[in-house]
């Protein structure tokens, strides 16, 4: 079983930020903490975890989890390996924004058990970190990234955002090379979209600020997947790149259907073809668990053709790909003769021009 804890507490809300979060100026450390073993407890009684003796990988993202205080995290995570060992070398993923990043915490972080972060970069330019409503500026970066590596962790990966509006004039080539200087591990970069209730859909509705087009989202795409994959990363899945061996282990059991457990609010989980969330909002949620109840919000069970879309799309992710037989001949020939896929050892597999169309081509196939 792979494990994932949401962690909502942010110190503000980020422009483009749909995430289930809670601002809050004191992180409820205790009580995130006594809220989620709480949960973690009943579902330890649960029939569906009957098979579950240890966990592969631990998460905690959010929200901003670098915010909770060290010594609860670590009892968290100490409580919750004490009832489900972790497996020996698993990987523990924390998400860090720059600012929290001292070299107390890094220690404390270490300490619970944490062997790998996620930090939260985004970019390298004022400007646009201030557009993003970011809390950390540039220069504490490179001092975030020593003192982890400091501290013990060094399995670190860095988020950018890319394809901003034009008028930001970020320079994503100028990005790129700085968070290579970094020496990272693994980077994961994500396409800015434009979610409803946002502070930048409001922008943009009253015309304040005009979204990138496809055409600078796909060239800046490319542009990283060539200066990542030149610098020895291997593309390997949409948005992220690894150095050989630094693979994100939990991120890839979601790409390949392995079972996981959410906790907190809005935590989703898995098991077969069975699927449930929890409650979104952080009060809601800790009332849920307060009086003794299971905070699901919803349910779902996948049926056989469900399934086989899941295992389409989740498979044209990465570069795994699919099973050749999963796509028909007519439709595997012309994507492999667009240059939009390739065959190799009988699977197809998607290209960097076919990732760019992931989302039409998976929606032809299935249609097929």
């Amino acid at each position: 079983m792979h494990l994932y804890i949401h962690v909502p507490f942010c110190a503000r809300r980020c422009s483009y930020c749909d995430f289930a979060i809670a601002v809050r100026r004191e992180v409820p450390s205790a009580a995130f903490r006594e809220a989620v073993l709480a949960e973690w407890s009943r579902w330890l009684s649960d029939d569906r975890l009957a098979g579950c003796s240890a966990l592969s990988t631990i998460y905690l993202g959010g929200g901003t989890p670098s915010r909770l205080h060290g010594r609860e995290l670590r009892s968290l995570i100490e409580s919750l390996v004490s009832a489900r060992p972790l497996l020996p070398g698993a990987e523990v993923t924390l998400e860090a924004n720059p600012e929290d990043v001292t070299p107390e915490s890094a220690a404390d972080w270490r300490l619970a058990g944490v062997n790998r972060v996620s930090l939260g970069v985004q970019s390298f330019e004022p400007e646009v970190l201030a557009w993003m409503h970011r809390t950390h500026t540039a220069s504490q970066v490179r001092p975030a990234v020593a003192m982890l590596r400091d501290a013990g962790i060094s399995n670190l990966s860095v988020d950018l955002i890319y394809g901003l509006p034009a008028a930001l004039g970020r320079d994503w080539s100028r990005d790129l090379e700085r968070a290579l200087e970094l020496q990272p591990s693994h980077l994961s970069l994500y396409s800015l979209t434009v979610e409803a209730s946002t502070p930048l859909a409001h922008w943009i509705d009253r015309g304040a600020t005009i979204a990138a087009g496809d055409e600078v989202q796909a060239s800046e795409f490319l542009l990283a997947h060539g200066r990542l994959t030149g610098a020895g990363f291997t593309h390997y899945e949409v948005s992220n790149y690894a150095k050989p061996g630094f693979e994100a282990v939990h991120n890839r059991a979601y790409w390949t259907r392995r079972p996981y457990l959410g906790l907190g609010p809005s935590a989703h989980s898995a098991l077969g073809g069975q699927r449930w969330w929890n409650i979104r909002e952080w009060e809601a949620w800790r009332r849920a668990v307060g009086a003794g109840q299971m905070p699901v919000a919803g349910e779902e069970q996948l049926d056989e053709a469900s399934r086989a879309l899941e295992d389409l799309y989740l498979g044209l992710r990465t570069d795994q790909g699919v099973p050749e037989t999963a796509i028909p001949a007519g439709i595997r020939n012309a994507w492999t003769g667009e240059g939009w896929a390739e065959l190799r050892d009988r699977r197809l597999i998607l290209l960097p021009e076919g990732w760019l169309r992931l989302d039409a081509l998976v929606a032809r196939a299935s249609a097929a």
